[in-house]
């Protein structure tokens, strides 16, 4: 049996005579063939293969924004490669120089850090690419994001509206642009609320749980008339690390330390104490980021090449007894 025959069977069965094909399909499972798709693609000049690079594959957020992107293009046809730099900038150049050595037709990226000049380049070998969760300003580029900054607006009013006036905030906006566009946020609504706030700046190495439970420790171990009576941490896990201390430790939530969170992840809403958290849509910024580059890829004009979603405060038992769950 010739081998254009077999390259039929798979790939245009209709020109086969039915007898035929089945015999070429039973030899295929005897054999347990599996084709070489890289080839294919590579002698056919189209991969169908997209590079997806998160920032931290263990925070539930960039989960939900992985699985927006992944719906949209397995519903098309595409596939991903689904990395995670680990906020280590030495694996997101890896990653990068990866994804363009196996001819990744676009790429969606969570950046590290600032990787304007770096995206320059992948997009001059002809591989459009999108910034996830971070603005990118430049006129051939493509970016989804959300305004963070109004996420900490939001979340401060908030608690300014509640009656706390010695207020801290929770993050390094040294390491991360988000955070530090969070806390440009919580200055600017004390200083519209023109009101005696004291501010407080706690400063954990990173996002993460652990991170929390560690201000938590440094909370418990304050007088409770140097302690804030309010915390804005800048995201949910450092929240739930804080409240999982500080519930351990008897000090109660929201009645002696009101706590807001910062994504909205599942697990806000799960915890003894549901939190208050600013919601980021993540799946839709997923969605909207593989929508853009799919259609980049298409030749399809994009209505708009900077996508920028508005945050929401949902509001819970971690600082006003909220109801939604």
């Amino acid at each position: 049996m010739s081998p254009g025959t077999v390259s039929n069977v798979f790939n245009h069965p209709e020109r086969v005579a039915e007898d035929t094909r089945l015999r070429v399909e039973e030899a295929v499972r005897r054999l347990g063939f599996v084709r070489n798709e890289s080839a294919r693609h590579l002698r056919a000049g189209s991969s169908r293969t997209l590079g997806l690079l998160l920032l931290d594959a263990w925070n539930p957020f960039f989960t939900d924004l992985a699985r927006g992107v992944e719906d949209w293009t397995f519903d098309r046809g595409w596939a991903v490669l689904i990395s995670n730099s680990a906020r280590q900038v030495e694996r997101e150049t890896m990653y990068l120089d990866l994804f363009i050595e196996r001819r990744v037709e676009g790429v969606i990226v969570v950046p590290n850090g600032d990787l304007t000049e770096r995206l320059i380049d992948v997009r001059r070998r002809g591989i459009p690419c999108v910034m996830a969760d971070q603005l990118d300003s430049g006129e051939d580029s493509m970016s989804v994001s959300l305004n963070d900054v109004h996420g900490g607006e939001l979340a401060v009013s908030h608690l300014l509206g509640l009656g706390h006036r010695h207020i801290a905030f929770v993050g390094n906006p040294g390491r991360v642009t988000q955070v530090r566009d969070r806390l440009l946020g919580t200055t600017n609504a004390i200083a519209a609320a023109s009101l005696p706030v004291r501010l407080s700046m706690l400063e954990p190495e990173d996002l993460t749980i652990s991170s929390g439970r560690n201000v938590g420790q440094h909370l418990v171990g304050l007088r409770p008339s140097e302690r804030p009576s309010a915390l804005f941490a800048s995201s949910d896990l450092l929240a739930i690390g804080i409240l999982q201390v500080l519930l351990r430790h008897g000090v109660r939530v929201p009645d002696d330390v009101a706590i807001v969170g910062y994504d909205d992840i599942e697990f806000a809403r799960q915890v003894v104490v549901p939190l208050t958290s600013v919601r980021q849509p993540a799946y839709e910024m997923g969605r909207t980021a593989a929508e853009l580059l799919t259609d980049e890829l298409a030749g399809i004009p994009p209505q708009r090449r900077h996508v920028i979603f508005e945050p929401e405060l949902v509001v819970r038992e971690s600082t006003a007894g909220g109801s939604e769950r």
